[in-house]
């Protein structure tokens, strides 16, 4: 056996190193058996090929936000289409759900004009974030689609669906985790593609073929975001192989499958609010606030407050009313009464709003008449157990 002297062992560790993570960025083989095509992406490739543009979005949480597969999926279709000129439109915003998304819908994608071709990524933090019922995932998945199709009728639509390990447990045992489930019944209601990541992760970890370590975890390493990027690049190469005009936009004139999807889902700015002198509506004194922070929202005005009984009162249009919050270690609950009936109490706070300013949307009333309402709302002197505060710290209101 050759002797390995101490020159040489500083390279040694170095090739290794390289060639470790050549080998983990490389993912394993995949089939079609996860990509639900469900005939709705022809319209981009028309359109990037006659002119010479497109506009790609993507929106998500944290799994989106990353440099991951994001990056990865628009240097493949650079490629694709080498003569294009993409306009790009990130959307990500960490720990946000599917109920978030269908609100900031049109200030976060669709303000910077008609998208071509969509990615939508919620499944996770609908699961592990926002721990939401089947209901819920659907309706914010929904209100999602039933806006892609009015702000572009011939929009492709991709929705991808990634993992964290209690999702591959349910899958092992012939479940379909809650979010995924929601989700897929409104792409099948819809015709809307599909990409099941986290079906297809679980099967390679089953036969053997990757290990949830390699996959990189809930949000993947090189090698799970370069599977990722692939199937999603598979599957619209498989759709792009056939010629013709896709009609399957049409679709948004199905009937809804919930009545209460946020289809009509907007913010509104809380400073069209009527509020009492306890309130601030300004840039908080983050470096004097305990928790941590998050850039993304850094400059913001939120309209905020810590004191008990501060009240602002607000009307809208529409069925349903929410407040999108930065929720921290010191989120208080608020007092809500809409249309002047009785007060009820809505918990801002998060499990993970112990060390963080944790963005979430909090729907205060829902599945009312749609029409105009009014809504008030006053911080209780009451907080959750583990909260050390009475803080209101709201971003936007979310009208649907």
């Amino acid at each position: 056996m050759s002797k390995i002297t101490p020159a040489i062992l500083p390279a040694l560790i170095l090739l290794t190193a390289l060639t470790t993570f050549a080998f983990a960025a490389e993912p394993p083989a995949t089939t079609a058996r996860n990509l639900n095509q469900r005939d709705s992406l022809r319209n981009s490739s028309i359109v990037f090929t006659q002119t010479k543009k497109g506009h790609v979005a993507f929106i998500g949480g944290s799994i989106t936000e990353m440099n991951g597969y994001r990056p990865i999926v628009v240097e493949g279709l650079k490629k694709r289409f080498p003569l294009a000129d993409f306009k790009i439109t990130s959307a990500g915003i960490a720990s946000t759900c599917s109920t978030t998304g269908a609100h900031r819908l049109e200030e976060d994608v669709f303000a910077h004009g008609k998208v071509d071709l969509f990615f939508i990524e919620f499944a996770v933090n609908d699961d592990q974030d926002a721990m939401h019922t089947k209901q819920a995932a659907l309706r914010g998945m929904e209100g999602i689609i039933r806006q892609c199709r009015r702000h572009n009728p011939m929009m492709d639509i991709v929705v991808v669906h990634f993992t964290n390990e209690g999702m591959i447990a349910t899958y092992d045992k012939g479940k379909t985790p809650v979010s995924i489930e929601a989700h897929e019944e409104v792409c099948e209601h819809y015709s809307i593609a599909s990409v099941n990541i986290s079906k297809e992760v679980s099967q390679l970890i089953s036969e053997k073929n990757i290990t949830w370590k390699i996959y990189g975890g809930t949000h993947p390493g090189p090698t799970g975001n370069a599977l990722a990027a692939r199937m999603c690049l598979d599957l619209c190469d498989a759709a792009w192989k056939k010629a013709g005009q896709d009609t399957s936009g049409y679709v948004s004139r199905a009937k809804p499958l919930d009545a209460g999807n946020y289809g009509q889902g907007h913010f509104v700015d809380p400073k069209e609010a009527i509020i009492d002198a306890a309130w601030g509506f300004d840039v908080p004194d983050w470096k004097n606030i305990p928790g941590s922070f998050r850039d993304t929202f850094a400059g913001r005005l939120l309209l905020h407050s810590t004191r008990p009984g501060a009240s602002a009162a607000i009307t809208f249009e529409g069925q349903a009313v929410g407040v999108y919050v930065l929720a921290g270690p010191d989120a208080g609950i608020l007092e809500v009464k809409v249309d002047g009936g009785e007060w009820k109490q809505v918990n801002l706070f998060h499990r993970f709003s112990k060390g963080l300013h944790y963005p979430r949307t909090v729907m205060l009333a829902t599945d009312l008449e749609r029409g105009k309402h009014s809504v008030a709302i006053r911080i209780s002197k009451d907080h959750d157990p583990a909260s050390k505060g009475t803080a209101a710290r709201i971003l936007k209101f979310a009208v649907n």
